[in-house]
């Protein structure tokens, strides 16, 4: 580019003010600030825009890879998903008495256990804690109504 330094811009003022005049020379100046100005607009903008098109070509390239990257991740979800479900149905066969060649369990003699639905107290049973732990440490053991919390706990009137 062209090399503008302090000195060369002081001789193209001082020609300019012989040339042009004093009278005319601001109404010039702003006139070509004007026109840098414009031409500095011009340019920022092509940059911007070649630069915008890159990134563009840069985004549509991670784009094609993350989709396929997708791609891959989801077939092997649901290659892993099929295993799944085949080592289940395998499993839940197995424990509804039935093997995985569907011949019954017991022609095999196997000594599988069967599950057993709990009964219906089956939290009460299997509680951790013991029932003198809690008479001892004031624990309740049974609930009690609101009405029956407020007799229990009514103070007592002294004579």
């Amino acid at each position: 580019m062209i090399d503008l330094g302090i000195s060369k811009i002081a001789l193209i003022g001082a020609v300019a003010l012989i040339v042009i005049g004093p009278e005319k020379l601001p109404r010039v100046a702003r006139t070509v600030g004007a026109l840098i100005g414009k031409a500095q607009r011009y340019v920022s903008d092509v940059k911007a825009e070649v630069n915008r098109s890159m990134e563009l070509d840069e985004l549509k390239k991670m784009k094609e890879s993350v989709e396929t990257a997708a791609n891959e991740v989801s077939s092997s979800v649901q290659s892993s998903a099929s295993d799944f479900e085949k080592t289940w149905t395998d499993a839940t066969n197995e424990l509804n008495g039935v093997s995985v060649d569907h011949t019954p369990l017991a022609e095999l003699e196997l000594d599988v256990p069967v599950y057993k639905h709990p009964k219906k107290n089956w939290r009460i049973k299997a509680g951790a804690t013991p029932q003198w732990y809690k008479a001892r440490n004031g624990i309740r053991t049974k609930a009690l109504s609101g009405a029956a919390r407020v007799a229990r706990f009514r103070p007592q009137k002294f004579n």
